[in-house]
């Protein structure tokens, strides 16, 4: 099973992807809750000048609630990470973790319907950016 969502943009900034990307997750319910800069952290941490890679932690508060409420654990696979990352001067890729792929080793029926509510969220995000 594939476990993300992807799609190329072309013609656009780095930044005005992770833009359009922020936009569509609220749209959808989502905050962006934390970000994670790869290209800084590389260069900080390693001296390393990697490609433009971002992970944005998008969190839908009330999905969330109620998968907490269902397995308490389920945090560890909090929040849904999306990613931007640029593949050439002219491409972007966004990619999004298909949340029924994450939560296929856990068996509780009652998470499975919430996965299913949340990739059908992050499938509407992806394609409308």
């Amino acid at each position: 099973m594939k476990y993300y969502f992807n799609k190329t943009l072309e013609n656009v900034t780095f930044e005005e992807a992770v833009e359009k990307v922020t936009e569509e997750l609220k749209k959808e319910g989502f905050g962006v809750i934390s970000e994670i800069n790869i290209h800084e952290k590389f260069k900080e941490k390693l001296g390393i000048d990697f490609r433009k890679y971002r992970i944005l932690g998008a969190c839908n508060p009330a999905a969330a609630f109620k998968a907490l409420q269902e397995e308490d654990k389920i945090g560890t696979m909090l929040p849904c990470n999306v990613i931007v990352q640029q593949k050439s001067d002219s491409q972007i890729e966004v990619a999004a973790v298909d949340p029924v792929a994450s939560m296929q080793a856990i068996e509780n029926e009652n998470l499975a319907a919430i996965a299913n509510e949340i990739r059908s969220k992050l499938e509407k995000v992806i394609a409308n950016i």
